[in-house]
């Protein structure tokens, strides 16, 4: 497990009761569950314990903090299979919705910008190479369960995710800090990838000269830009409203 953590693959570690419930729930089943003693006495650890399809693992407290970060929920860790493909997994819409977030390196922005992109109906996420990987356990745990049932690409290539779709070909959207027409002003309509860049250095001058809409929110001086997730759920609000 530790192992793991240092590891980009197919498995990943879940940390607290939610995130494991929502495994549970997303129909995920655990390949192994580790529980203190002291969560199996506790309400919320013998509900958890009732829904495992077998017996969890007890460890001592201070192995399972060991395996675990420093502000993980405390008392149980799950190793569950996350296989993640290309854009061929992604499911295809007429009216899709898409975030395509190119180079995010923060495993908790990755999580916030999933859990809302499913909180505004986004049909999936697209994740160019380079960005954080998704079964991060900071990722999963800032998702509040997200992750584990929105569609996930990654090592998505802004031309393969274009060819995925190309029976119903989507709108590109660039959001850029500056320059671009303010929301307030743009015609938004879907199908629509909605393209974030990473913190800091932004959108790719690629992706930015790809897109069909180069779109801005516009802030009061001196805020220069707003953080990505919270200018993804202002687009995301009005392109499912719309």
């Amino acid at each position: 497990m530790r192992r793991l953590r240092r590891c980009k693959g197919d498995h990943a570690l879940l940390e607290g009761p939610h995130l494991i419930h929502e495994a549970l729930a997303a129909g995920h089943q655990p390949e192994l569950v580790l529980v203190t003693p002291e969560f199996c006495d506790r309400p919320e650890g013998q509900e958890l314990i009732g829904t495992l399809p077998a017996e969890p693992t007890r460890i001592a407290p201070e192995l399972l903090d060991s395996l675990t970060d420093s502000d993980s929920p405390r008392g149980a860790l799950a190793l569950v299979e996350l296989p993640r493909g290309g854009p061929e997994g992604l499911p295809r819409a007429d009216d899709g919705l898409y975030l395509y977030l190119d180079r995010l390196q923060d495993p908790g922005n990755l999580g916030a910008l999933a859990r809302t992109a499913e909180a505004f109906d986004a049909t999936g996420l697209a994740l160019a190479p380079g960005t954080v990987d998704p079964n991060h356990a900071r990722a999963l745990r800032a998702s509040a369960g997200s992750l584990l049932r929105i569609p996930v690409a990654v090592g998505t290539e802004p031309e393969a995710l274009d060819r995925h779709l190309e029976n119903s070909p989507p709108a590109w959207i660039a959001l850029v800090p500056r320059g671009g027409v303010t929301l307030d002003r743009a015609a938004l309509s879907r199908p629509a990838v909605l393209a974030i860049g990473a913190e800091g250095p932004g959108l790719a001058e690629e992706l930015v000269a790809r897109a069909d809409l180069r779109l801005t929110i516009p802030v009061a001086e001196p805020v220069e830009s707003l953080n990505a997730t919270v200018a993804a759920a202002l687009v995301l609000y009005e392109l499912r409203r719309g």
